[in-house]
């Protein structure tokens, strides 16, 4: 129990290192003390210290006491920063804080029954955006369309295509900046991820993909689409069969569902 009670601390911190880039600065600047890295990073010297001596204790970062110098092992950045993607475990650590902070509603729940929506977990949309521009985004193109036989031809010459559950919608612009013929449309329930997903596309120029706030087990009676996708949505949804049904229901003839969710 005190194993568990210490890897979840440890984790926090992890989450804390991931967020502020104190990963992504130790593995730049190589051995340097807690006021160099500060430094580097614009942060407060005595937080990072904090944060870098529980780092030490768990095993993350090493501590050289000759010089009060810190490192981050190049095996153990490949895991923890940015340049790591699509391996960045550092990404995950932030669910922690996240779930953490609906416990009170979770405790009500207990009690009086109901759920607890998406728009109370904070940060959900932006944490879920980076996780998947590095599970999915990261390899959409090169490795996950050429998994179906014939379909960056026919994207390439213009198809419809759907997201069920897109969230903040970086999987959709990357396609539509990737085939400018073809017509891209996302579908979430959340506001704030498809209010992202919109500024992205106009940030980037994008005139052939659009956003809409939609409860994907009730979808439009007449729309069809060429190729559905669900990345790491499904499993989220009340009820699955529904959104399945009406996924098929909505494909067009010789269309295509490409689904990609945990297995558990």
């Amino acid at each position: 129990m005190v194993q568990t009670l210490n890897h979840g601390a440890l984790s926090l911190m992890i989450s804390i290192a991931h967020r502020t880039r104190l990963f992504e600065l130790m593995s730049s600047l190589g051995p340097a003390d807690s006021h160099r890295i500060a430094e580097a990073g614009g942060l407060q010297e005595r937080y990072v210290r904090e944060c870098l001596g529980a780092l030490v204790t768990g095993g993350i970062v090493e501590y050289r006491a000759e010089d009060k110098t810190y490192r981050l092992p190049p095996e153990h950045a490949a895991f923890l920063t940015r340049a790591g993607c699509p391996h960045n475990l550092a990404v995950l650590t932030q669910f922690l804080t996240i779930f953490g902070s609906v416990e009170d509603k979770l405790v009500d729940c207990f009690q009086r029954g109901g759920g607890v929506p998406y728009s109370a977990y904070p940060r959900f949309q932006e944490v879920m955006a980076e996780m998947s521009g590095q599970t999915v985004v990261y390899g959409l193109v090169e490795a996950i369309i050429p998994l179906m036989p014939g379909m960056n031809d026919r994207l390439e010459k213009g198809i419809r295509v759907l997201d069920v559950g897109c969230g903040s919608g970086r999987a959709m612009n990357t396609l539509a900046a990737r085939y400018p013929n073809s017509e891209f449309v996302g579908y979430d329930l959340s506001e704030s991820g498809t209010k992202s997903a919109r500024a992205e596309a106009r940030a980037r120029g994008l005139t052939n993909v659009t956003f809409h706030v939609q409860d994907v087990t009730a979808l439009p009676e007449t729309e069809k689409f060429d190729l559905i996708t669900a990345f790491d949505s499904i499993h989220d949804q009340i009820s699955p069969d529904k959104v399945l049904s009406e996924v098929r229901r909505m494909l067009a003839e010789g269309g295509t569902f490409l689904m990609q969710d945990i297995r558990a």
